[in-house]
């Protein structure tokens, strides 16, 4: 199946059911994928081997562009709802992370004060103190959780010499429920293991785990685009709507299905 790559710092806005009209800000190379995951299904692609964390985007490039398309959307008279940090892998790699933010702040305040800011992030360095305090100060910290199950994560996600699965979700407790926890539900066949999140087993222990962290909210969903794994399936809009009822009967959690 065909993955893209964002080709641009600054893109869109986009309509999303979950952001409302979004502008994406990519802070990774416009070439290539950057991340500390491995996702099996993953729409920009297989994360190439290795450690090369060169072309970030400029921090004051980034600064520049975003205040130039934002003056740009207010003078067409396109609202923006979300300024959204997501593209061609995990954001905060990138070593100004937390000065970018303040950056965004800065401009969204002065420019279109009404417009969130979100980042789409897996979690995975959340236990860094500049990552912890820059997403906190976000309106938005929209953060991955695709299993409770150690195992699962790695044939799923593939994460890089991350914290224990354990540890992630005392971090994400951290958060004292300023946080959206993002689960994708996936069924898979890779490298001789069938991989189903949806399973009974899966879902209670996902569920008990959602309710430790206790979100504000849940974003749920499944693959609406191309995989670099062909054995990747979509799961269906009732499944989605059977977990999203089941966690908040349980937890009283609300969960959205989103696109």
């Amino acid at each position: 199946m065909s993955t893209f790559l964002f080709d641009r710092m600054v893109f869109g806005p986009v309509e999303s059911r979950r952001l409302g009209i979004s502008l994406g800000i990519n802070l990774l190379p416009n070439d290539r994928k950057v991340c500390t995951f491995n996702c099996i299904y993953c729409e920009c692609g297989w994360t190439e081997s290795g450690r090369d964390f060169t072309g970030f985007q400029d921090r004051h490039q980034v600064r520049q562009g975003l205040e130039q398309r934002l003056r740009e959307l207010q003078d067409e008279g396109t609202p923006v709802d979300t300024i959204t940090f997501a593209g061609n892998g995990e954001p905060t790699l990138h070593s100004h992370f937390d000065l970018i933010i303040q950056d965004t702040l800065a401009l969204r305040n002065h420019i279109c004060p009404r417009a969130r800011i979100a980042v789409l992030s897996n979690a995975s360095l959340i236990q860094r103190s500049k990552v912890f305090n820059a997403l906190k100060q976000v309106d938005m910290n929209i953060l991955k959780l695709d299993s409770a199950f150690s195992e699962t994560v790695m044939h799923l996600n593939q994460p890089r010499g991350q914290v224990p699965l354990a540890e992630l979700i005392e971090h994400l407790k951290a958060f004292k429920g300023s946080l959206t926890i993002q689960t994708l539900f996936v069924r898979a066949r890779y490298n001789g293991h069938i991989l189903d999140n949806t399973s009974p087993r899966e879902v209670d222990a996902w569920i008990d785990a959602v309710q430790a962290i206790a979100p504000q909210q849940v974003m749920i969903y499944t693959i609406a685009r191309g995989t670099p794994l062909e054995q990747v399936e979509a799961v269906g809009y009732d499944d989605l709507q059977d977990i999203a009822g089941r966690l908040f009967s349980q937890t009283g959690i609300p969960a959205q299905i989103s696109d």
